[in-house]
């Protein structure tokens, strides 16, 4: 038995006793062949295991565990995880108490066994009255720049990224929805590793480096959503980009006809990117590969197959505010058909009471209050330089993406009429003035509230989602 391995048994028996914990730890590594090494905080085991050859698994094989009792170890988590496949390491977050923090991360030799786990051990009972949570880690390989100039090609923007950082594999540029020409004033840098990521955030730091003399935004992207293969295999929507703003539901219906007539079962279109439904999915799937890179209108058209996303989730925003264009039904509005964007966001934490009706949201953030004691000292700062994470309503959303964007702050016109039953009933008008043009002047949803606060809520979330 190696050196280390015995060190890295006896590093964390405070909380079982140290001959307890030394021995139940060494006794799984003999019994399993892998090494253990503790290091930075955490004890990693295996990675990898005896007999490997090759290079590491690719992305999508580990998964994240949460809400691991403190006191339990390698010795009873490997058999529980061992039940998906066969592990290639599993990293546990160690405190100096010798406690856990916690959480770990397992990761599979295969996607396959890492999707089993998620699927067989997500709210697991590991001890009486103790679940515990798996799923998926996101790798991220993906930064966000934002504050580019909009005359900007993918291949200039590629260029330039490739000039002052290292591993950069591709560049993901979205055309303006008015004019094809120009970008949207943002663009994804996909990285080859997340090291390598993490190295080009630090090196893009705004201030430091300034192209095309610009200041650009630089953030991590937040990964996209990740949907297991069995759900995929049964999607018959299509998700389609780049569409002219004056393109019709009615034309994007009629090309997708084009190739088999009458597949086609309804088309939801938002700006410049539509939801095409299919009666069936291998129609869907001849479409896709039929369609992907046409012109429609003048615009040539990226096709995919839409990402589902879970119905009692409500909307996911990336944080500079581009809600994410693949998936349908993330913000319901009662008798109104539903649509958003590729998932790239964080959830916001929206729930708001209209009518008498909860809108779909997730639980609601917790919101925790702290004493100010004596001496704290406290220092201004503006609310733009937060995350979009400390925000909790739509209208705060909607003003952090205007700033982030470099946009004017947007306008709401208040209009109300009398309901049936004599109650005022409200709606906001939302006026972004950077971004009217002829064919969308402003957003306006088709709901009416009793309060004010609701109804500025409302339409702030309404404008988001179609953005």
């Amino acid at each position: 038995m190696h050196e280390e391995n015995k060190e890295a048994a006896n590093g964390c028996g405070k909380i079982r006793s140290g001959a307890q914990n030394g021995a139940a730890l060494l006794a799984l590594m003999e019994k399993t062949g892998y090494s253990m090494v503790q290091q930075n905080g955490q004890r990693k085991f295996g990675g990898p295991p005896p007999g490997w050859e090759g290079p590491p698994p690719p992305r999508g094989c580990e998964v994240f565990v949460g809400k691991i009792p403190r006191d339990m170890y390698e010795d009873e988590l490997v058999p529980v995880f061992e039940r998906a496949g066969k592990i290639y390491e599993l990293r546990l977050m160690m405190e100096f108490t010798g406690e856990n923090r916690g959480y770990a991360f397992v990761m599979y030799t295969t996607k396959e066994e890492a999707q089993l786990a998620i699927k067989i051990l997500n709210n697991y009972e590991i001890r009486p009255g103790k679940f515990i949570g798996v799923c998926v880690s996101l790798d991220n390989c993906r930064l966000f720049i934002g504050a580019i100039p909009k005359d900007k090609k993918k291949e200039e923007i590629l260029n330039e990224m490739k000039k002052v950082t290292e591993g950069v594999v591709d560049v993901i540029v979205y055309p303006n929805a008015t004019d094809k020409s120009k970008n949207r004033g943002f663009a994804f840098v996909e990285y080859e590793s997340h090291r390598a990521a993490a190295m080009a955030r630090r090196r893009l730091i705004p201030g430091t480096f300034q192209p095309w003399g610009h200041t650009i935004q630089v953030d991590w992207a937040d990964p996209e959503k990740v949907v297991d293969e069995e759900t995929m295999q049964r999607v018959k929507v299509l998700y389609v980009r780049n569409l002219m703003i004056s393109t019709t539901e009615d034309k994007i219906k009629a090309e997708f006809n084009k190739f088999k007539p009458g597949v086609v079962e309804r088309v939801k279109k938002l700006r410049d990117y539509a939801f095409v439904h299919f009666f069936h999915r291998e129609d869907a799937v001849a479409a896709m590969s039929v369609m992907n890179g046409k012109c429609i209108d003048g615009a040539s058209i990226e096709v995919t197959l839409a990402k589902p996303v879970n119905k009692e989730s409500s909307w996911k925003q990336h944080f500079n505010g581009q809600i994410s264009p693949s998936s349908e039904n993330l913000l319901g509005f009662p008798n109104k058909e539903d649509g958003t964007q590729k998932s790239l966001g964080k959830p916001a934490s929206l729930s708001v009471r209209l009518n008498g009706q909860h809108s779909p949201g997730p639980p609601e953030v917790e919101r925790s209050t702290y004493p100010i004691f004596p001496g704290i000292k406290l220092t201004p700062i503006s609310m733009y330089s937060l995350k979009l994470s400390h925000f909790s309503s739509a209208v705060m959303h909607l003003d952090y993406f205007c700033h982030k964007n470099s946009w004017a702050p947007p306008e709401y016109c208040l209009y109300s009429t009398t309901g049936q039953d004599g109650k005022i009933l409200l709606v906001y008008k939302v006026l972004i003035s950077s971004i009217a043009d002829d064919s969308q002047s402003y957003f306006m949803p088709e709901k009416l509230c009793t309060t004010v606060e609701d109804a500025k809520e409302l339409a702030a979330q309404f404008t988001l989602l179609h953005l």
